[in-house]
Order: C-alpha cells, then structure tokens, then sequence
C-alpha cells in the first residue's frame, strides 16, 4: 500500500521514492534565512489580525566590516597630520640667498716701446709667446674631473660646461668683441645677478662693480677690428666645492687677438692684443639644472693699453707703431668713497711679438 499522498497504483518504477528526496539539493541554511525579505506570520498572528500570510522585514544594515572601519579611520588621521605639519612644520626650507654683486678688478698693461706691427698675422703669433696656443674654443680645455662630496660627476661635468660657455661667448664671440651684443653673455647668468649686468651697461663705472668690461670682452668698434677671427688661447679649468650647497669653477685663461685699425686695407699692419682672465664662477643647484652661473670674481689684465685710457666700457688697444702716452690712470678720485683705486701696469717687452 502506498502512502496518503501516493497514487493508487503505488508508486512507479523509476520515480522517485517520495518528496524529501525531490528536495534534497535545495538547503536553506541560517544564514539564508536570517537574510529573507519576507517573513511568514504564524497562524495566530494571521486569525488575530487578518493579516497576509507574509509581511516584508526591514532591509538588513550591511556596514564596513570593523577592520575596515579602523583602517580608514587611520588613513584620515594620517592625511590631517601630514597636512597640519606642512603648514606648522618648525623647520621650513631656508628662502634661496642672493648672490653676492660680482667685485671686479682691469688692469691695463701699458708698453714700454712702441707696439711691434707685421702685415703677416701669423708671423706675429710665430714669434710671440702665444705660438703654440690653441685656437678658439679648442684653448679652452676640460680637465680631469670626478664627484665631490655632495655633488655627483653630472652636476661636476655642468659646472665645467657652463664655465666653458661662458667663456667661449664673452671672450671668443665677434659680435660680443665688437660691442654689438651682450645677450649670448647676459643668457648664462644667475637671473639674480641681471641687474648688476645690465646697470653695468647702462651705467658704466669705475667702482668696481659695473664695468662691462669685467663681464666680457669688447673693443671700442670705432678704432679697432679684428685682423683674423682665429684667436689664440689658453688656460686651465678647476672645480671644487665652495660649500655643501655650491661648487665653484676657476678659470684662469690668456687670450690673444690680433688687431688693426677699424677701416683699414688688407695691407695694414696687424699688431696682438693679450688678456689674461681669471675667472670665478658659483653654482648652486638651481644654477646647475638651468645651465647657468654666478659671477663672483672677475680679475683682468689687458695690454697694449694706455693707462690714461678709461677701460671701463671698453678696450682701446694701442695698434702697431703707436706708444702709450705718459700720464697715469684717469678718473681716480681718492675723496669718492665707494670707488674702486684706478691701477695700471707695465706690458714686459717678453710679452710682445718679436718682429
């Protein structure tokens, strides 16, 4: 016999055996329980109150975990102190100094005879001391160089380059020579000492400070020319520290021109010019990365040249045949205080070509 809820016959082969195992495979846990949105009344509730069968339960609450909560909790209060200690932080980054003005000294060498001229200019440079002096840039030579103690072989290699470039554009340029431009000059320095540069150009000084001729190179186009655009040179190049925070570069080099007069034929007599340039440039770090430098130390002797002659703005070189005149330095005033003493040496006869 089969039970209340079988069929007649019994139940049939193959069927299954009844409706628990027709359900196995559906398991209604706890937790799927606990997490039903409908919930049946009992059979009270439904008589007492002739409610439906089922009512809907509030939407369960589904928060951060705990962990969660603590985590994001010292995310915030992380952020909000760091945020405080920048703006309270007791030991700010000191404010960049500015550059000491650059002090500067021009020596004119005056001769002791007249200055020796030759039509050839490669017969002068033969028999002066600058014959076996490199030509143009290939005279100023980069040495050996390596790190320091807070700035790497990089930052060395950029402090030398700079130096160089410098170098090259207000000693070696034509135009720069000739007083037609500063800008090749006045682009490779600290912007903090642009003002001195261009007061210097604008105002011209014996004081020590703004004299254009402490910056670069120039002769006075009006009286002079370049006779041969291969200029002589040499020198050295040696960087150091000067600090923790800056490096500095000394450039000790001699340049020689050769010159005639402004408007004269291929047959005037070419006659040399010498300076001797000593150099001291700064870079800090902000120097280093921008390709530029500070001028600290300008220190020139520039001869033939009369000692009368003002070689502030620009060099008057004395040209072949011509003699300094007698009379000492112009413009000194020893009462005008802040003015740099005007000085002036002798060219030796050793130092002119033999001719």
């Amino acid at each position: 016999m089969g039970g209340p809820g079988d069929p007649p016959e019994g139940t049939p082969e193959g069927a299954s055996a009844g409706g628990e195992d027709e359900y196995r495979s559906v398991v209604f846990d706890e937790s799927f329980v606990r997490a039903a949105r409908l919930q049946e009344f009992s059979a009270q509730e439904r008589m007492a109150d002739h409610a439906p069968a089922v009512r809907r339960r509030p939407a369960l609450r589904r928060g951060l975990p705990r962990q969660a909560l603590i985590l994001v909790m010292l995310i915030a209060v992380a952020f909000g102190t760091a945020i405080y200690m920048g703006v309270r932080h007791p030991y700010q980054t000191p404010a960049a100094q500015s550059p000491e003005p650059l002090r500067m000294t021009v020596i004119p060498l005056a001769p002791q005879t007249a200055v020796p001229g030759a039509t050839s200019v490669d017969q002068l440079y033969t028999h002066s001391p600058a014959a076996q002096f490199r030509v143009g840039a290939k005279g100023i030579t980069m040495p050996a160089y390596r790190r320091t103690a807070h700035f790497s072989e990089g930052q060395v290699v950029a402090a030398l380059t700079t130096a160089k470039d410098y170098l090259v554009e207000s000693s070696l340029d034509p135009e720069v020579l000739t007083g037609a431009t500063n800008r090749p000059v006045r682009i490779l320095l600290d912007p903090r000492q642009l003002d001195q540069f261009d007061q210097s150009f604008d105002h011209p000084a014996a004081d020590g400070r703004h004299a254009p001729t402490g910056w670069l190179i120039r002769f006075d186009p009006s009286r002079t020319q370049l006779a041969d655009s291969k200029i002589r040179v040499q020198g050295t190049l040696q960087a150091a520290e000067f600090d923790s925070n800056t490096l500095e570069v000394v450039a000790d080099h001699t340049f020689v021109y050769a010159l005639k007069p402004t408007g004269s034929g291929a047959g005037a007599k070419a006659s040399l010019f010498t300076v001797r340039r000593e150099l001291h440039f700064r870079f800090d770090r902000d120097d280093l990365r921008m390709n530029q430098a500070e001028l600290a130390v300008s220190y020139v002797q520039a001869g033939p040249l009369a000692c009368s002659e003002d070689s502030v703005n620009h060099l008057h070189p004395l040209l072949a045949g011509q003699t300094a005149k007698a009379g000492g330095p112009a413009g000194t005033d020893p009462y005008a205080t802040g003015s740099a003493t005007a000085l002036c040496g002798s060219l030796a006869t050793s130092a002119q070509p033999k001719v």
